[in-house]
């Protein structure tokens, strides 16, 4: 053991007595006192398939550590499903879990004296709840993925969960009857996992790869192979040598390792929601990041990966075709990637891609060649203008029409919007926009998958397009743009307008526009009052309210 870590002072002198005693009760012996103790941060639950294998993840991870001279220590920390508080006004509670999932790691890490830490998530906030945890302990620290789930099967149709969701759309559409649409929904989940596409569970466990915080190839892992149990072991094993060498997560998450992560987001087609964790990430490691950033790169990197939503291919076709180490040797050859950036193994990313091929195997057709990408460059684009003078977010790949004016069709909430969708009251050419669904005005900045999915089941994705100051679904793809700000609640422009407004949405010029004379806005401006939140006094979402940032700074708490 290295003299400065933590757990050496359990058994330095008399006064440490007690701690020993409580220590015994959880199976210490005497021998194990001058051993480190390992932190297991496990998000286990049977709420969502995204984190219904942690368990077995987690025991592999304990037993795997101890077996390497280490005492691992479990705890547990919460989730949310995505999924099943979707369109829901538990929805509201998603991205405030991140900070929970955070505080709860961070808490115990440093409660009980953590010598090293190895979190276990699946659904969307885990990963980053739990990196800006192991980015504020700075103790030797290991992600493991919980793993995709495997596609759902319907006649000669692969299913994900927004399958499920674009099915309503298709029904209010007329499009599919009720019994195809309960065909979609018995058969789109089949088992236990993350949901299946380049959303943002797996594109954030695609970035953390990229970071070097995770082993390679762990990331798209399918939940229920024996793979993933097997690297949840050797990523414990790995914990410890960090421990003993003192590896610290910012030794690894630095400037460049963030450029890593942004440059293979880009190149897979990941969720809009990278942009918001990120940052978030950033912040907790004290490492500058700003939303520009992401147009920087955006514009270097191409779209090498057909993947779901947007794409044909689903994560376990792309874990087959080579993963993030294929991406990653095709970006380091290119110049577009830090090769001398630090892993968790302790080896550079250039060592750890030393082996893996220049090129994209020719049997198959999830990851493209270089010189024939998907896209030319990526497709996480940073829009400006009156509308967003901090900045919004849009996935702009895979859309027909890259520009749109129309006029605005003004909703207070995703409820409000929803409804009028279902009485088919929403119309080829309209500019549709969600307000006061922010991080402050949710509060809690609720994604928006259900009003994105049934326009584009009804038929209307290339031809409406959406605004808003709440969040996508990494499932979400069409003409949408989220992450406005300054959000409605804080009187961000989004606030002042009025039914049928002219806006424009422009992909080419990276602009989002109201256009309404400045002097008229000016008005609005004097009579807007701010919304009161129904918030309960006390209360998580309260609290989140008080305390968030805007989305253009990661919507965090600190």
């Amino acid at each position: 053991m290295p003299d400065n870590t933590r757990s050496r002072t359990v058994t330095e002198g008399v006064q440490r007595t007690p701690n020993r005693a409580m220590l015994r009760a959880v199976g210490f012996g005497d021998g194990d006192f001058d051993k480190p103790i390992i932190g297991i941060a496990n998000g286990f639950s049977t709420i969502t398939p995204c984190n219904l294998g942690l368990g077995e993840l987690a025991q592999r991870a304990e037993q795997a550590g101890r077996e390497a001279g280490a005492m691992p220590q479990m705890f547990g920390t919460i989730t949310i499903s995505d999924g099943i508080s979707m369109g829901t006004p538990g929805m509201r509670y998603s991205l405030v879990s991140r900070e929970v999932i955070a505080d709860s790691i961070e808490t115990v890490g440093n409660g009980q004296s953590m010598d090293g830490m190895l979190a276990i998530g699946g659904c969307d906030k885990n990963m980053p709840g739990a990196m800006m945890a192991l980015a504020r302990l700075n103790i030797p620290a290991i992600f493991v993925y919980g793993g995709t789930i495997k596609p759902g099967h319907l006649r000669d149709q692969d299913l994900t969960i927004v399958s499920a969701f674009e099915a309503v759309g298709q029904y209010t559409a007329k499009l599919i009857d009720a019994r195809e649409l309960q065909d979609v929904e018995r058969n789109a989940c089949p088992g236990a996992g993350s949901c299946g596409g380049m959303y943002t569970a797996n594109t954030m466990s695609s970035a953390f790869e990229a970071m070097g915080m995770s082993l390679p190839y762990s990331s798209t892992m399918a939940a229920e192979d024996a793979e993933k149990a097997d690297s949840a072991a050797e990523s414990a094993r790995v914990l410890v040598e960090a421990v003993h060498k003192q590896l610290l997560p910012r030794d690894i998450l630095t400037r460049k390792a963030f450029d890593n992560a942004i440059a293979v987001i880009m190149a897979l087609g990941g969720s809009t929601n990278a942009v918001l964790h990120l940052l978030a990430i950033a912040r907790a490691a004290e490492v500058p990041l700003v939303i520009d950033d992401f147009e920087a790169m955006r514009r270097k990197v191409p779209v090498l990966c057909d993947l779901k939503p947007s794409g044909r291919y689903v994560v376990t076709e792309f874990h087959q075709a080579g993963g993030v180490p294929q991406v990653m040797r095709m970006l380091l050859d290119h110049g577009l990637l830090h090769g001398d950036a630090l892993t968790i193994t302790g080896k550079t990313m250039a060592e750890t891609l030393a082996d893996v091929p220049a090129e994209p195997r020719a049997d198959q057709q999830v990851i493209q060649p270089w010189d024939k990408p998907v896209y030319a460059e990526g497709h996480l684009a940073v829009l400006k203008g009156n509308l967003a003078t901090e900045g919004a977010v849009a996935k702009i790949s895979g859309i027909a029409q890259r520009s749109i004016r129309g006029p605005a069709r003004v909703f207070d909430s995703e409820e409000a919007c929803m409804q009028a969708i279902l009485d088919n009251a929403i119309n080829a050419g309209d500019v549709v926009v969600i307000r006061y669904e922010g991080p402050k005005g949710g509060p809690g900045m609720r994604e928006m998958l259900s009003p994105t999915s049934a326009i584009i089941g009804a038929g209307l994705g290339d031809q409406v397009g959406l605004i808003t100051d709440g969040r996508f679904s990494g499932g979400t793809y069409g003409m949408v743009v989220g992450h406005v700000a300054p959000e409605a609640a804080v009187g961000g422009t989004i606030a002042l307008v009025e039914e049928g407004d002219p806006i424009t949405i422009d992909a080419d010029t990276l602009s989002l526009a109201l256009h309404v004379p400045d002097a008229e806005l000016e008005q609005r401006r004097k009579k807007w009052q701010p919304r009161r939140t129904d918030a309960r006094p006390g209360s998580v979402l309260a609290k989140y309210a008080a305390l968030v940032s805007s989305a253009s700074e990661g919507a965090v708490t600190g």
